[in-house]
């Protein structure tokens, strides 16, 4: 594995006459902006990465994109708290979207501040900076289902592994942009408070900004975490022979996207944008893929051929025990809505993490091999 790059530095792009300016990608060497990024050079857009490179497994991401597409990807190694990086990124961008955030409820409860640093400070320094710009580029920001808190008031009850609500609109659509905004962990007041910044400097500055409350995403180049990206995590798990801890009793309900799906949809907003300026849209799967921890678990013992063992810990703070999007509000403006089944989206996700970690194992073979002759 590669060192931690240290510098903050852009690399310089080799693109045709007339493609100068990039699309800019905070948070770009992340699972979605690593897919989006990909999306967008396959088309001859250029792209530029700002990301800090402080999650785990990004570094991979990244070398996978330089690896593909060369110097056509530019990268700027920068954090969004940097006012005057974020700034100089802004100016040179024609589009924008927003992923770089702390993703992680419990990390957001055990620090609150960077928490709040990084995902409120952080996006208010990008507004700043497009309030700055002479023509302000559109900007898409990624909020959460998050800001609607742990829905308490959502009656549910048990048909078979999951939970289901008795109120028949929701059952049949998910939880609409109607929904009263209810921050739950500091992650859903950083977050919710950066979504309500995003649409009112859209309002009070006339900004090009929208903004999608997503559900889970999940697919190729997440590395998934027992905090964030539970579909990964739980493959990985799977494929490491190590136990998955379930918080809660593993009913609760998720509607679960394939980042292909979603890609497609943050390339409609993006083309659509003035449309779209100063309004928030839900984003998810919907209730045709929605599935419970516990039927995640029946598809992995599918494909992995063994049920992976499992553990049960208490509730964590802002669970929710069912949260379906309702994306209508989407599909009417956009006309857009997902393809992939959620069967066709864990099997692709979990044979990308089997290459993935075979990859893993042939490097280190390789290395542990190099090692032995330095020290010869």
């Amino acid at each position: 594995m590669k060192t931690k790059r240290q510098a903050s530095t852009i690399s310089e792009p080799s693109f045709a006459a007339g493609d100068s300016r990039p699309v800019l990608i905070t948070g770009g060497a992340g699972f979605v902006g690593t897919n989006l990024a990909h999306n967008l050079l396959e088309d001859g857009i250029p792209v530029l990465i700002f990301d800090n490179l402080g999650r785990p497994g990004v570094e991979h991401n990244l070398d996978w994109l330089k690896s593909v597409h060369g110097d056509r990807v530019q990268i700027a190694i920068a954090d969004i708290r940097d006012a005057q990086a974020i700034r100089s990124a802004v100016h040179r961008a024609r589009q924008v979207f927003h992923f770089a955030a702390q993703v992680a409820v419990t990390t957001s409860v055990e620090d609150p501040a960077t928490d709040f640093e990084v995902n409120l400070r952080g996006t208010l320094n990008l507004l700043e900076a497009m309030r700055s710009a002479r023509n302000p580029p559109p900007m898409l920001y990624t909020s959460t289902n998050k800001v609607y808190g742990n829905l308490e008031d959502l009656t549910v009850c048990r048909e078979g592994d999951r939970y289901v609500p008795r109120d028949e609109d929701t059952a049949r659509y998910g939880v609409g942009e109607n929904r009263p905004l209810d921050f739950h962990s500091p992650y859903g007041c950083s977050k919710g408070g950066a979504d309500q910044y995003v649409l009112d400097y859209a309002r009070s500055y006339g900004l090009p900004t929208t903004v999608f409350r997503m559900s889970c995403i999940y697919g190729p180049h997440q590395y998934g975490t027992e905090d964030q990206g539970w579909v990964a995590h739980f493959l990985t798990r799977a494929l490491q022979d190590q136990p998955i801890t379930i918080y809660g009793d593993g009913l609760q309900v998720r509607d679960v996207l394939f980042v292909d799906d979603l890609v497609k949809a943050l390339r409609l907003a993006g083309d659509n944008i003035e449309r779209l300026r100063g309004q928030a849209f839900n984003i998810g799967g919907g209730p045709a893929r929605a599935i419970s921890l516990i039927e995640l678990v029946k598809l992995i013992e599918e494909l992995h051929g063994r049920r992976p063992e499992l553990k049960f810990a208490p509730w964590r703070t802002g669970d929710q025990k069912y949260y379906v999007s309702d994306t209508r509000k989407l599909n009417r403006a956009i006309g857009w809505q997902p393809e992939i089944t959620v069967p066709d989206g864990i099997a692709a996700t979990y044979e990308w993490l089997l290459m993935y970690f075979e990859g893993e194992t042939r490097y280190n073979r390789q290395r542990a091999v190099e090692v032995r002759s330095e020290k010869r």
